[in-house]
């Protein structure tokens, strides 16, 4: 297996494009690599620019008729007129929308086999993680489920355990819809209470199909959570599930719309917090999954001061060569950032927090709320999957 891991890059990318007043703004991916860059982080790992997925490996999780209408919209964006929710507010149609979406599917798909083939340990694809897309509509910004591609990707080639972990403040419903009936892949998500935010799913009572009863996971937190919260959340669930799944490659999603700076959720959470769950999954995968990797970007719409450091702190922990949190930013990039946004960059890589928090097994308050949701999803999983709640 190479000692260098994969970073699946091609500008291509930022054609995935809703337009100027959509907040998913695609100059997110191009400030990421440019901050890449500026730590020479790119030179720490083998950059790929892969094929767009073809039509074949888009049926693995999508309809033909939809892949159809995608490809009629890309080509006449007028003629989108809602129906497979393409041309709504959320998804507005674009030109080329079928070729954008479908080299950033391209290249999660590339990831997750390299890393399958041992090619190398770990793979990144931050401009991944289009999480909502569902097999026959558009959703949430999303128009190809890139995630549940590269999973069912693996599944062709052989695999029998893929565990998916979901830290974007917005359910992974689309990944969870593909294999809802799949014993094989074990899907977990920690989001934002669909009370209170899109896409209003993702309860701890949805637990999976009836032939794959406790393969998807969910821990709904109360809105207003922050560092200690999440933290104490995510290691309350997630590492006793892939203990007990044994996973052989890991798939995980890093949206950052978690963050407090975020414009279009209600989560407290630091970057440093986000970088304290980043190396967390590098670290089960080494331990559960023999070091195979997957890691995928998501949401994200503080598009200067939030997104292009998280994302480059996961780089930095997939390349080993994780970028110190107190370190300043270079000169360069911030210049980058006034010139491409206008915007002041920040100027150092942390919030300046030191994420803390409880762990589980010390005990837990039946009223306070975060428990609360921690205790939903214990007891609504953990025993069909043979684990004490």
């Amino acid at each position: 297996m190479s000692g260098r891991g994969l970073l699946m890059w091609d500008e291509g990318v930022t054609k995935y494009d809703f337009g100027p007043s959509h907040p998913m703004d695609p100059v997110r991916l191009a400030l990421t690599m440019g901050l890449v860059r500026a730590y020479g982080l790119d030179a720490a790992m083998d950059v790929v620019a892969a094929k767009p997925a073809g039509d074949s490996t888009l049926r693995l999780v999508h309809r033909e008729d939809y892949v159809t209408a995608v490809r009629e919209v890309s080509a006449d964006p007028g003629c989108a007129d809602g129906s497979y929710g393409l041309g709504t507010m959320d998804d507005p149609a674009f030109a080329g929308m079928h070729e954008a979406s479908a080299l950033i599917a391209g290249q999660s798909v590339a990831g997750a086999e390299a890393v399958w083939r041992g090619e190398a340990g770990h793979a990144v694809n931050f401009a991944g993680g289009l999480h909502h897309a569902m097999p026959g509509a558009a959703a949430g910004f999303c128009v190809y489920n890139d995630a549940a591609l590269a999973i069912a990707r693996l599944l062709e080639l052989g695999a029998e355990r893929i565990a998916y972990v979901d830290v974007d403040v917005h359910h992974g419903d689309g990944v969870q819809a593909a294999f809802w009936d799949d014993p094989r892949v074990l899907t977990i998500s920690l989001h934002e209470h669909p009370r209170t935010l899109f896409p209003q799913t993702g309860w701890p009572e949805e637990t999976g199909g009836a032939s794959a009863e406790g393969g998807a996971v969910n821990l709904a937190l109360p809105a207003g959570t922050g560092d200690a919260g999440w933290l104490r959340a995510f290691h309350a669930v997630v590492p006793e599930l892939l203990a007990g799944f044994r996973p052989q490659l890991l798939v995980t999603q890093h949206g950052a719309d978690t963050h407090f700076e975020d414009p279009l959720a209600h989560l407290a959470v630091s970057l440093d917090a986000q970088r304290a769950v980043q190396e967390a999954c590098h670290d089960l995968a080494h331990a559960h999954a023999d070091g195979r990797w997957l890691a995928l970007g998501g949401g994200g719409y503080a598009i200067v001061d939030v997104v292009p450091r998280s994302w480059t702190h996961l780089v930095g922990i997939a390349a080993h060569r994780p970028v110190e949190p107190g370190s300043v930013i270079p000169a360069s990039w911030r210049d980058e950032v006034y010139a491409w946004t206008r915007q002041l960059a920040p100027s150092r890589m942390t919030d300046g927090r030191t994420p803390e928090w409880a762990e589980w097994e010390a005990g837990y308050d039946p009223a306070d709320r975060l428990d609360q949701a921690v205790l939903a999803t214990r007891r609504a999983v953990f025993p069909l999957r043979g684990l004490l709640p």
